[in-house]
């Protein structure tokens, strides 16, 4: 996480975090594993949009707020089992209140939930003194996630295995990102679950393009960016590749779907492109928003 997404008030009592979505810039579906998991060797970039968390050190317990009523409030949050688990490693005992603003479409295969949970790990290592490293926070994060980890670390990284093993990449150029979430509801294990290699076409050349990343070349990472588990959610569900078609047909470099889903986002080279896109999908109704990466 970039030092400058914490900002820190009343002598660190009180602080401020921006909990970063994520996109997959490709994403291939290995193995599955004994364990009932899956092997993914899948590239993973920070954008600016983002989650605005803000934690303070106050009464004599765990108290989390949100601004939408999509969110729950207890266990079933993982930002606030990252809470219980850093006071539970650290032994906290004052209260801690966390209110978060949600501006990451929910279950959308932008990783927001992961990225409140990484927020509030850093944060909240903030806001104690730095009583732990990226490692010792990375550790707590796989166990809340399989995304989580990268949250904490952010940037443009490689990630292996189940997500979890982890190797930071180049910084790729500034580029505009348009993200499109269309209105339906999408169980990440269901997709999983429903993955079959054998129907597989087209797998992403990983190799390639960890060289384009290597050598700045957005424009050929966007055009080559393939993610597998489009087999699943786009045939279940058309309109991902309607979305796919207006954002190629209005001048992205390239489109794929983020994660299992609903979640479509193309690359665009400028500004102009990018609104003229933006104006094409809100005119077929559709939850987009203009981002960039970081």
């Amino acid at each position: 996480m970039n030092i400058r997404d914490i900002e820190c008030f009343q002598e660190n009592k009180f602080i401020k975090v921006k909990a970063r979505a994520k996109i997959n810039l490709s994403l291939d579906v290995i193995a599955k594993r004994d364990d009932g998991y899956h092997d993914i060797r899948t590239i993973m970039q920070t954008v600016k949009l983002c989650d605005n968390i803000i934690m303070s050190i106050e009464g004599k317990t765990l108290e989390l707020e949100c601004n939408t009523d999509k969110v729950p409030l207890n266990n079933a949050n993982i930002a606030y089992r990252a809470a219980k688990v850093f006071i539970a490693k650290y032994g906290i005992t004052e209260g801690i209140k966390i209110n978060i603003e949600k501006n990451i479409p929910v279950s959308s295969g932008l990783a927001g939930g992961s990225a409140d949970a990484a927020a509030v790990l850093n944060g909240l290592n903030e806001l104690f003194g730095h009583i732990a490293n990226e490692d010792d926070l990375m550790n707590l994060g796989c166990e809340l996630g399989c995304d989580v980890p990268f949250c904490i670390k952010g940037g443009t990284v490689l990630a292996e295995g189940t997500g979890i093993i982890l190797t930071q990449l180049a910084s790729l150029p500034r580029a505009y990102i348009l993200i499109v979430t269309p209105d339906i509801e999408i169980s990440t294990h269901w997709v999983y679950e429903n993955f079959n290699s054998e129907v597989i076409t087209e797998r992403p050349d990983t190799e390639i393009l960890l060289e384009y990343i290597k050598k700045g070349k957005i424009d050929l990472l966007a055009r080559n960016m393939v993610n597998v588990l489009e087999t699943v959610t786009a045939i279940e569900y058309p309109i991902i590749n309607k979305i796919k078609m207006k954002l190629a047909d209005n001048g992205s470099l390239g489109t794929i779907m983020s994660g299992s889903g609903p979640s479509v986002f193309g690359i665009f080279p400028d500004k102009r492109l990018v609104n003229k896109a933006y104006k094409a999908c809100l005119a077929e109704g559709w939850n987009t928003c203009i981002t960039e990466i970081i």
